[in-house]
């Protein structure tokens, strides 16, 4: 008698400059996304039927997760038990090793389950490095986990008056990169968040005399559009370089058009990290 597949959700960490993204791509390409070695992983737990991560929140090429979530379904064979949560975080970061990939937790949850669709929200924080007149100055230890704007400082203020701007349901048609979802996909999204606080780097305070500051750009919404968060970032730190004002990102909303978009003001991926998935 085959047992039925047992429904898991976990949640998992990945430093994401060395992968092409999380979701899957063809093995035989040089550069593979973190679903690859989650699911490579997970073929040692030997399952009958081989396990697909259906996961919740896209991230692009060099964008880290703090905590990004994912569902799979594990068959066993006849008279094999389903394992315990415990068990599944061991045995896949057994696997995953030297992967910068971590399984932080894992809970069974009932098959009408599922992770990109069940979630409630999602949280993204952007880093970003003030003080640094040229990259040569930012701390090795920082390298790919922040962007420091040239210029050095940034007008904080008006950055976090913008921000209000971005808040509440809106048509975000400007601030969309177009993909081949573009067509099927609503503009509309509901930002529930959008804040901009000091932050820390990792052992800044080792370094306090280099007058660096780090700050917190956090944005949360049921769902985002394709980088829509790096665009956002990047109009609030040309609002801060006095490039735009705080009524040009109201404009920009109001215009709908992604190609309206200041050209090369998209913030890089480097210091975006998905924090949560909320459910």
């Amino acid at each position: 008698m085959v047992s039925p597949p047992t429904r898991y959700l976990v949640f998992f960490q990945y430093f994401g400059t060395k992968y092409s993204g999380v979701m899957e791509t063809s093995n035989d390409q040089a550069v593979v996304g973190v679903q690859n070695y989650l699911e490579k992983a997970a073929q040692n737990l030997k399952p009958i039927v081989p396990i697909k991560f259906h996961i919740s929140s896209r991230t692009d090429t060099g964008v880290h997760a703090l905590c990004n979530s994912a569902h799979l379904d594990i068959q066993r064979a006849p008279g094999k038990p389903a394992f315990n949560e415990k068990q599944l975080i061991y045995s896949l970061n057994y696997h995953l090793k030297p992967e910068p990939i971590r399984i932080l937790n894992a809970y069974r949850v009932t098959n009408s389950f599922h992770a990109r669709f069940s979630a409630l929200s999602r949280t993204y924080i952007y880093r970003l490095l003030m003080g640094c007149t040229h990259y040569s100055e930012i701390p090795v230890f920082e390298k790919d986990l922040c962007w420091a704007p040239a210029g050095g400082y940034l007008n904080v203020p008006a950055m976090q008056d913008a921000a209000q701007c971005l808040l509440g349901t809106h048509d975000f048609s400007t601030f969309r990169s177009l993909n081949s979802e573009t067509p099927f996909q609503s503009p509309i999204r509901t930002v529930l968040q959008a804040d901009i606080r000091p932050s820390s780097g990792f052992l800044s305070h080792h370094y306090e005399h280099r007058g660096l500051e780090f700050w917190e750009l956090k944005f949360r919404s049921r769902s985002f559009l394709y980088r829509q968060v790096r665009r956002m970032v990047g109009a609030l730190v040309a609002v801060g370089q006095g490039k735009l004002t705080p009524r040009h990102i109201k404009e920009l909303l109001e215009i709908k058009d992604s190609r309206a978009f200041p050209p090369n003001a998209m913030a890089p991926p480097s210091g975006l990290f998905l924090k949560s998935v909320e459910y």
